[in-house]
Formats: C-alpha cells, structure tokens, sequence
C-alpha cells in the first residue's frame, strides 16, 4: 500500500500535482495534499515528477514468434522484467504465422505465467490461418471459458493469410461479438494486415455490404506502405480504430504516422501503438544480404510516444494516448489506460525530458533508474 505524493499527472489528460493512494493494486483515492494514516503505509514523494498511466502493447509475441527462415530463426519468449524495463505495464500476446511449432496453450501459458509475476496480460486466440487454433474447439469458447482472452486474430492480404473473404471474416465477428457479450469482454478481431494488393478491401466490404460493427474490428500493420496507411486513415475516419506498427513493418516512422493520420483529422482515441515484440526480424548486411534474424523491439512504443513529444511537439495528452488510454479502449479494459479511482495501479515515472525513472504494476514497483529516481522505493 502506498500514498504517492507530489505526482503531476497525466492521466493522459493533465491533472496537475496531485496525490494517490494505491490500496490493492488499484487507485483507492485522488486528490490534494491526502491526509491517510494506514497501518503499513508506504509514502513515496515524487517532488513533482511526472506519472502516466503505465504502457498497453496490444499486440506482442510474449511466447515467442518468427520461423519464417528456418527453425533457427525462431525467437524466444519475453520476461516481465524486460516488459517492465519498457514502460509496459499491460500486453496482449498472441501466435504469428506459425501454427505448427507455436500452439496456443503455449501462449496461455506465457500470458498466465506474467499475470502470476504481477504484471497484466491478455491474448488472443488463432494465429494467421482459417484452420482453428482455438483451445477449447471455437473462438467463441476460448473467449468465454477462457478469462485472458479477449478475441482472436486472423491474417488478410498476405501470402501466408489463407485469404478469406468478407462472409469467412463476418462468421469470425460474430463469434467475437457473442463470446463478448456471453463474457463481458468487448470482443475484437485483430486482424493482420499483409503487404498484398488487396491490402484493407475486405474490410471495407464487410462494411459497405454486410453492415460489420467497425467498434469489433481492429487492423494492425497499418503503415506497412504509404498506401495502405491511405487505406487506413479513411477506415478511422469512419470511426474505426488503427493499430500503427512501431517496432516492425513501417513505411515511415511511427511517430510521423500518427502525426499524418491526426493532421487528416482522425480523432486520436483510434490511433494506438503496438510493438509486434518478438516477431523474427530479418538482418541484413551492408549489401542487403539476409544474414540471420533478430526480434522485433518491445521498447519501440515508448520511443514512438518519446519522439511524438520531443521531435513531433505533439502535447503530451494527445502522444499518451496510442500507448494508453487508446489500446485500453480499443481492447475493452475499463480499468486500464488511465489514471482515476478505481483504475489499475500501472504507472510510468518520467523525468522533465520524458525519459523513464520508474514503472509500477498492479500496485508494485517494478523498475527503478536511480538517475532519474529522487526518491527510494
């Protein structure tokens, strides 16, 4: 238990300096100069240095991924402390291409396996294929027997998608739509944007022609090419919400995506920041040679938000929001994305020039820069 004193806040919008106290892994209460007096209390002065909700990374392979160039180019699982060291604080895990060497109860186990650590995750079921890899037999299933799960992924417009078309996705939505109302989860396709031709086409069939719920629907890779970032900017536009890739699959930085889909008037609520953590990437030489395989950044969403604020001179509410209160929106989770009685205690302690001293999850802290720190946890 703990009473947070001095905090400027930015919960993403800004609160001021403000007082916190943490009770149960949760904010129990807000507010000016608290006066609390609890057995055990723990009382940490931040002098004013700044506190935001603690990080979302909607879309990471916690258990691994790649294999696209030999089992030697498969990559291992991810740590908490190693999410901790970035800010996230909140993470959905999920498969990749592979379906064969990567099962789904392995990923179950790795999202079970941080949540038992302290920190928060979720996942999705399937992976790029039509062909099922779901735990219990259907999506439906997963998401209402299975508390972590909060819809299912599928792959379009990419040679290792099985190309389905808009009544194959429908079926899908419909299965999210009901295992979230059966739940009490909101229900999300999260689907896996490829490099072909076809790039978002489908989507907007399900919309123009079977009415799909756009709130359901939830496109990653979006900035893979200029044009289907086009493609994206007008699927915002109508009210859907955009996944920009920032540690993989990216025409151009993140940072600057997110500030062209603002400047083409996309509510900033739709934008979110993901990192694709662990997906193989290729390394190359200087002659562009592939040479082996490295995973993809989990830090890339604290740097994308880092370079909004400090290159881009976007205010710090609206630069929060993709690593925030966005993704929480997006995926459903009430508790999470920002700072409020009642909400998860998942905070990100930054100095004045946006860098990260301190990470606390689900009330604990987790991750200290003693430079950065003026106080002793």
């Amino acid at each position: 238990m703990y009473l947070i004193q001095n905090a400027q806040i930015w919960s993403p919008e800004p609160l001021g300096i403000v007082d916190i106290l943490v009770a149960g892994g949760r904010v129990a209460a807000m507010g000016p100069n608290l006066d609390v007096r609890l057995p055990g209390l723990r009382t940490v002065d931040l002098q004013g240095a700044v506190l935001t909700p603690g990080l979302i990374d909607q879309h990471v392979h916690v258990a691994g991924a790649g294999g696209k160039r030999g089992f030697s180019s498969l990559t291992g699982e991810i740590s908490m402390d190693e999410f901790m060291a970035v800010g996230s604080t909140t993470v959905v895990g999920l498969l990749g291409t592979d379906g064969a060497t990567r099962s789904i109860e392995a990923l179950y186990a790795k999202v079970q396996g941080l949540n038992e650590q302290g920190m928060t995750a979720h996942m999705f079921t399937g992976y790029y294929g039509m062909d099922p890899k779901y735990i219990t037999g259907s999506i439906q299933g997963d998401m209402v027997f299975i508390q972590p799960v909060l819809g299912c992924k599928i792959a379009i417009s990419d040679i290792r998608s099985s190309y389905p078309t808009a009544t194959e996705l429908m079926r899908r939505v419909r299965e999210v739509v009901v295992g979230g109302m059966v739940s009490g989860k909101k229900g999300i396709l999260h689907v896996h944007l490829g490099g072909a031709a076809s790039q978002m086409d489908v989507l907007f069939e399900m919309l123009d022609h079977f009415e799909a719920p756009i709130k359901h629907l939830s496109p990653t890779h979006v900035a893979r090419t200029e044009s289907l970032f086009t493609q994206a900017i007008e699927f915002a536009l109508r009210g859907g919400s955009i996944d920009i890739t920032t540690g993989a699959s990216k025409y151009t930085e993140p940072h600057w995506a997110a500030l062209r889909a603002l400047e083409a008037g996309v509510n900033p609520d739709l934008i979110t920041f993901s990192t694709d953590g662990h997906a193989g990437l290729d390394r190359k030489d200087d002659s562009g040679q592939v040479i082996g395989t490295r995973p993809a950044p989990i830090a890339a969403n604290l740097h994308a938000f880092q370079s909004l604020v400090r290159e881009g001179s976007v205010k710090p509410d609206v630069a929060l929001k993709p690593v925030t209160s966005s993704p929480a929106r997006n995926l459903g989770l009430s508790h999470k994305g920002r700072i409020e009685v009642g909400a998860d205690a998942d905070f990100c302690l930054f100095d004045a020039e946006w860098n990260l001293g301190a990470v606390m999850a689900r009330g604990s802290w987790n991750y200290q820069n003693q430079s950065i720190c003026a106080f002793a946890l």
